[in-house]
C-alpha cells in the first residue's frame, strides 16, 4: 500500500491554553531550578572525531555569544570546560546539534553546577518532525508507521523531551515554534489513555494542547534537554 501523507495538523475545541506561564528559570540569571526528569542512560561508547569535537565547540561558543540574555551571569569557559570534560554528553550535544536543535544553555543548576542544554532552534528541529510520541504509540499503528518516536529518539541521544513548565521557560527566552510545535513531557495519567501533549506559540502566546499519541505530522517535532 503506498503511504498517505501525514494529516496537515488541526486543532480542534479540545485544545487547551494552560495558565499563565511558569517560570523554569528562577532566583539569580542563569541558575534552572532542578525538574523531576527521569534519569537517562547516557549512550555508551560513542565519541565524535577531534575534528568534529573542534568544529562543535566553535559552533557552541559562537550562539552562546550571540544570545547572552539566554545565560546572563554564565561565562563560556565554564561551560567549556564541563563539556569538555565528559564526551558522552558532548556526543549527545552534537546529535542534537546534527538534528537541527541549535542548542544552547539556559541555565545552571547551582545545587550540582550542571549546565543546562536546551534546543533553541527557532522551529521545532527539521530532523525530528514525523514522529508519533512514543514506542508503544508507534506500534499500536496497524499502518503507516512514522520512523521512530519522539520519546525513543531523545533517549538515542541521551537526552529528555522539555516538560512543559521546561517549555514555557524556554519561551521567555525568546519566541519558538511560531508555526511547528514540539511534542513535551506526557504525565503518565494523560498517557495511559492514549493522549500525548505537544505545545507550541500562536498570538505570542504559548499554548499546550493534546493529541492522540499515535498521531504525527510534517509540522510537529521535539525539544530536548541535556545537563552537563
Amino acid at each position: 500500500m503506498t503511504a498517505t501523507a501525514p494529516k496537515k495538523e488541526e486543532r480542534s475545541n479540545d485544545q487547551m491554553q494552560t495558565g499563565s506561564a511558569s517560570r523554569v528559570l528562577r532566583g539569580t540569571p542563569g541558575t534552572l531550578m532542578p525538574t523531576t526528569n527521569p534519569a537517562i542512560e547516557m549512550p555508551k561508547a560513542k565519541e565524535i572525531t577531534g575534528k568534529q569535537r573542534a568544529g562543535l565547540l566553535r559552533t557552541l561558543q559562537a550562539r552562546f555569544e550571540s544570545h547572552m540574555q539566554r545565560h546572563a551571569g554564565l561565562e563560556w569557559p565554564t561551560v567549556q570546560a564541563r563539556v569538555e570534560s565528559n564526551s558522552a554528553r558532548l556526543w549527545s550535544i552534537n546529535e542534537m546539534e546534527q538534528s537541527g536543535g541549535e542548542p544552547d544553555v539556559v541555565g545552571i543548576d547551582q545545587a550540582t553546577g550542571e549546565c543546562v542544554f536546551v534546543d533553541c532552534s527557532a522551529q521545532s528541529p527539521q530532523g525530528r518532525r514525523s514522529l508519533c510520541y512514543d514506542r508503544e504509540a508507534l506500534e499500536a499503528r496497524k499502518e503507516h508507521k512514522p520512523k521512530s518516536s519522539a520519546v525513543d529518539m531523545a533517549s538515542a541521544m541521551g537526552a529528555a523531551l522539555l516538560t512543559v513548565d521546561e517549555y514555557r521557560g524556554l519561551q521567555e527566552l525568546g519566541e519558538f515554534d511560531t508555526t511547528t510545535s514540539s511534542w513535551v513531557q506526557t504525565p503518565a495519567k494523560i498517557r495511559k489513555l492514549g493522549g500525548a501533549l505537544f505545545c507550541d506559540r500562536r498570538y505570542d502566546t504559548v499554548f499546550a494542547y493534546h493529541n492522540g499519541a499515535e498521531s504525527y505530522y510534517a509540522a510537529r517535532g521535539f525539544r530536548c534537554s541535556l545537563r552537563v
